[in-house]
């Protein structure tokens, strides 16, 4: 599936959106209302790579920034460090993974954060309630004296774990990940407390101030705003990795289509 996205468009252009619909044959309410709020946001889904082109290509000519991404090639491709460990030197993040060779990130080659939540787990349970409803087949055979009988129905609870994750884009390096329920927070030392959401915080706050350059985007810790980007036809809690090389290419200025 190739993903097309638009961003930076120019805001001052009243014709934007029904150019958008044209090309991309849509209604004109519908690409206005995916534009609403600013992008990037997801505006089409193609099976076909060479449809896909040909409409960025016109969409790039009338002057809209667009990012095409190939989904299959993202989840192929991707070589995310997925951190275990970490600790914090005054000039050098230290990130050890779960299997694999220790990285040393210099705070100077931070240049995007991006903290979200998304879900880790999902279960569903079954509960059997029985209740007395009035019966009037029972209430006829008794002469009209009001009679109940019991009713067993089983009601379904889904329910969902959520965590929060961190993607930190680096000048050059893979994107590094830290998941807040699966790290080991030791390497904190004495700044170490007492909940995972105290010392994921805690991460998220010394980076920004360790990194101060770096752009820090926290649009993606609500579902709302996962799906306004995505759009309905993408679930947030499956394409979270989509959702991070949209803003990550949209901030690089769209580059790397493909």
């Amino acid at each position: 599936m190739h993903v097309m996205v638009i961003h930076h468009w120019p805001e001052d252009n009243p014709t934007l959106a029904q150019t958008v619909a044209e090309t991309l044959g849509v209604l004109v309410f519908e690409a206005r209302q995916r534009m609403a709020g600013g992008g990037p946001v997801v505006i089409g889904n193609f099976a076909d790579p060479l449809q896909a082109e040909s409409l960025r290509n016109r969409l790039e000519q009338k002057g809209v920034p667009t990012i095409l991404i190939d989904t299959e090639a993202l989840r192929n491709g991707a070589k995310l460090f997925r951190v275990r460990q970490f600790s914090l030197d005054d000039a050098v993040l230290h990130l050890t993974p779960a299997a694999g060779e220790v990285q040393n990130i210099p705070y100077a080659e931070i240049a995007l954060v991006l903290p979200a939540t998304t879900v880790v787990s999902q279960s569903e349970s079954t509960t059997t309630v029985t209740e007395r409803k009035f019966s009037f087949g029972k209430t006829i055979m008794a002469g009209g004296i009001p009679m109940t009988k019991k009713v067993k129905q089983e009601i379904s609870t889904q329910s969902e774990e959520r965590d929060e994750v961190l993607c930190l884009y680096t000048t050059e390096r893979p994107p590094v990940v830290f998941r807040r329920g699966a790290l080991n927070y030791a390497g904190l030392g004495t700044a170490m407390q007492m909940s995972r959401e105290l010392n994921f915080a805690y991460l998220k706050s010394e980076l920004r101030r360790r990194a101060s350059h770096a752009v820090f985007d926290d649009r993606l810790l609500k579902r709302a705003n996962q799906v306004r980007l995505l759009g309905t036809a993408l679930d947030p809690d499956t394409h979270l990795d989509l959702t991070f090389e949209i803003l990550a290419r949209s901030y690089a200025g769209g580059e790397k289509n493909g």
